[in-house]
């Protein structure tokens, strides 16, 4: 479960739902620092009707009955504390408060309340999922809900992972030279550029692996860097993303096609020798020519699908 966005220390709360009987995405809530404490077990949690409270903001008296339901209502125009009083009244089992963003911060009380009779439990969630729900009730769907707050282990396994990765990914680039790059291919192989015959022996595999920069590039480099950076914080706007997305697929589509070429040329040698002529480019390796596409698309199939829960395979493999 993905747990950007939550900015203040406070108890994480599952929020099942079923939408006409089909169980749906399960999101992350904050639980209230009052209200009931939810169940660490999902065996134990209750599962109830989701109602939209009237009016929406729930800061006045409900004019829509909540009994054994889970209220929904917006953020805003009263105290959170405000706002579960009114629930609780009006015979809801639970409050679910909808965020006016994505972040989650923890709902607690106002300095001058010292007594606070809230016995339902009170849950902030973010704005997709509640607008998610809210269409669902606009519409007359039947929305069930199961609300806990399961323990948190001891070590996470999510960050594990992505410790993994990073570290592997660094080892893997540093034992790529001297374990994984065949020394053939670098003679003969430089992506699809055009090949002019010259002797591309000792003394290129010397010069290609220095690059030379002045101070004047430096500066230069500093320059550019900088009003893209201004450019990218001021005038961030769709068509925007979509140079960062594009510039993102080159990259990786080069990375990758270096990459799959280094390594099957070493698996299958006899891969790595054969060449072909292209217009406008020259000879190059047959085996590279049939590795492009398949950067390629798999570069697009990942822009396509880029929102989508598996994407960040996708981009991490980029």
């Amino acid at each position: 479960m993905w747990r950007r966005g939550i900015n203040v220390m406070g108890t994480e709360v599952k929020v099942k739902n079923w939408v006409n009987g089909t169980e749906g995405t399960t999101f992350v809530g904050l639980s209230a620092n009052f209200g009931a404490p939810l169940p660490r077990d999902i065996q134990e949690a209750q599962k109830s009707f989701a109602l939209l409270a009237n009016p929406l903001n729930c800061c006045s008296n409900l004019t829509s009955k909540l009994a054994n339901s889970v209220a929904l209502a917006t953020r805003g125009e009263c105290a959170f504390t405000a706002k579960a009083k009114i629930a609780q009244a009006g015979g809801a089992d639970g409050l679910l408060v909808i965020n006016d963003n994505e972040e989650l911060y923890k709902m607690v009380c106002s300095e001058n309340e010292t007594s606070i009779d809230v016995t339902i439990p009170v849950v902030m969630i973010p704005q997709s999922a509640g607008n998610k729900l809210q269409e669902l009730l606009n519409h007359g769907t039947s929305v069930e809900v199961q609300l806990y707050s399961p323990n948190r282990p001891v070590v996470d396994l999510s960050a594990c992972f992505l410790w993994i990765m990073a570290v592997g990914t660094i080892v893997c680039a540093s034992l790529w030279t001297d374990f994984v790059s065949c020394e053939q291919v670098d003679e003969r192989y430089n992506q699809l550029a055009r090949k002019d015959g010259h002797n591309m022996g000792t003394n290129y595999r010397e010069d290609k692996e220095i690059f030379e920069i002045s101070a004047n590039g430096a500066i230069g480099f500093i320059i550019v860097a900088s009003v893209f950076l201004l450019l990218l914080f001021y005038f961030m706007s769709s068509w925007f993303v979509w140079v960062l997305i594009v510039l993102f697929c080159i990259g990786g589509i080069e990375g990758m096609h270096v990459c799959l070429v280094t390594l099957l040329a070493r698996i299958f040698k006899d891969c790595g020798q054969k060449t072909a002529q292209l217009p406008f480019v020259g000879e190059v390796l047959t085996l590279s020519v049939g590795v492009v596409p398949f950067c390629v698309v798999f570069a697009i199939l990942w822009a396509v699908y880029r929102h989508e829960s598996f994407a960040w395979i996708g981009q991490d493999v980029l």
